[in-house]
């Protein structure tokens, strides 16, 4: 069955809801420049505890240092990081010795995948496709799908980039033929507002993909 990812999570309640939903992973932006970087909107790791929530959680970092990411991720008690910068595949590897780490690559329209992704391969977990821009952080677009299909995919991945309830029969078509696929990963195209969503999306859109997609 396919996973789901709603990243840039903000809220105590809208993490609860996450996880009654079914959700399997909530994304947390500790990025400073993002709109959606997590602690402007006053969550914290006491919170977090207080709640005790069984999400998984995934710590979004963009070109930290080391310390830090080990750090937070103590602090947090994330049970992922994923890493959207230019981090080395030394960095990512000095990471995944402490935790199960994603890469992420934004992936523009000429973009060879494998050439890409293979210096990262002995030194993360998983990888992660999003939609190639100036700066870090989410367009809303796409980019061409097929373009994970045209070069061999040694690992298992996230799929981001303007995923929406609209995309459900061409997710369908694609899961048909693609194996490789982890998780899809979503964010701005279910929010009211940088950081907040609409849950009753969310929660139809986690229910159409689940049902429909082996």
């Amino acid at each position: 069955m396919i996973r789901l990812k709603v990243c840039g999570m903000t809220k105590i309640d809208q993490l609860k809801q996450l996880e009654e939903f079914g959700v399997d992973f909530a994304g947390l932006i500790f990025y400073d420049r993002s709109p959606r970087y997590v602690t402007r909107f006053g969550l914290t790791p006491d919170i977090l505890k207080k709640e005790k929530l069984g999400i998984n959680r995934v710590g979004v970092f963009v070109n930290e240092s080391i310390d830090n990411v080990l750090r937070i991720v103590d602090d947090w008690k994330l049970h992922m990081v994923q890493l959207h910068g230019v981090e080395s595949p030394r960095y990512c590897e000095q990471i995944s010795n402490h935790i199960t780490t994603i890469k992420a690559f934004r992936i523009g329209q000429d973009d060879n995948v494998s050439y890409k992704t293979f210096p990262y391969v002995e030194n993360t977990d998983l990888f992660l496709f999003d939609t190639k821009a100036k700066a870090y952080g989410g367009t809303g677009e796409k980019f061409e799908w097929s373009l994970l299909k045209q070069q061999p995919l040694s690992k298992a991945y996230f799929l981001s980039g303007g995923i929406g309830p609209d995309d459900v029969g061409k997710i369908k078509e694609f899961c048909s033929s693609e194996r490789k696929l982890f998780s899809l990963d979503v964010n701005s195209v279910f929010e009211v507002s940088p950081g907040i969503k609409d849950m009753s999306k969310v929660k139809l859109f986690n229910e159409a993909i689940k049902s429909n997609i082996p």
